[in-house]
């Protein structure tokens, strides 16, 4: 791999944990305080399962993020895969907004529903030009299954 295309994964890594960070800005101030007191159910994950699945599930964004870019001067669809994969990762930042820095889980469930889709989209989208690249976002789209059924489970107990 040359120094340019490097260069280029290193920032498309770099970019979902950009995103990250914007999102743990709103997120590590209420964990001690607001989400240690709200009632979760039976399935909830222990809050230290949370930053390496995340961390993970970012690298494998970025890896994807990639993998586009690179057929990008091959097709116009990669524009649109890369639009909406900026959708999705904008829409993630949102819920942590939403969730924690408003503390707000019935809009945070309805935000995620939105996340969700979106990540169902940049699925089809990548796989139209790269099958690795749509593999990848995989796990995260289980994840974000995973959540939006743990934040619509937070609603119900709270």
């Amino acid at each position: 791999m040359d120094l340019k295309n490097f260069a280029k994964l290193l920032a498309c890594i770099l970019i979902p944990f950009i995103a990250a960070f914007v999102g743990s800005v709103f997120t590590f101030p209420a964990i001690a305080s607001w989400y240690v007191s709200l009632n979760k159910p039976f399935f909830s994950p222990p809050n230290w399962v949370f930053a390496p699945a995340w961390a993970i599930l970012y690298f494998l964004m970025g890896i994807s993020l990639y993998l586009v870019l690179q057929k990008s001067s091959e097709t116009k669809k990669a524009e649109k895969g890369i639009f909406i994969f900026a959708s999705q990762l904008s829409l993630n930042v949102l819920w942590s907004i939403v969730f924690f820095g408003l503390q707000n889980p019935l809009c945070a469930f309805v935000e995620i529903a939105f996340l969700w889709f979106f990540v169902g989209l940049t699925v089809k989208e990548f796989f139209k030009i790269s099958k690795k690249a749509a593999w990848l976002l995989v796990p995260y789209w289980i994840w974000v299954s995973f959540a939006t059924i743990l934040n619509l489970s937070i609603v119900l107990l709270n």
